[in-house]
């Protein structure tokens, strides 16, 4: 298992389209992700969008993510730059 802290840089947050690419992402390894606010402990399964979305997290809010399985070690990476980059590369249109 892989683990690795985040945090909400997109200035509205993890709302429907950002979740809906991170959905996106997640969905194409093999592995189970999980994100969990650092906060609460609230956690969600990172390949279903309602689940994302139940997170509510705005823009500064930490959130740990988890991967377990074949590759996780690159769906976290993937997970990484994809919150680093603000959900705003063109990869992610």
């Amino acid at each position: 298992m892989v683990e690795r802290t985040l945090t909400v840089t997109a200035p509205l947050g993890l709302h429907a389209r950002a979740a809906a690419r991170l959905v996106r992402l997640v969905s194409g390894f093999h592995s189970r992700v999980e994100l969990s606010r650092v906060d609460s402990g609230l956690s969600a399964d990172a390949k279903s969008i309602l689940s994302v979305l139940m997170l509510a997290a705005s823009r500064g809010t930490e959130l740990r993510a988890s991967a377990d399985g074949a590759d996780e070690e690159a769906a976290i990476s993937a997970i990484d730059q994809l919150f680093s980059d603000g959900f705003n590369g063109p990869e992610y249109s």
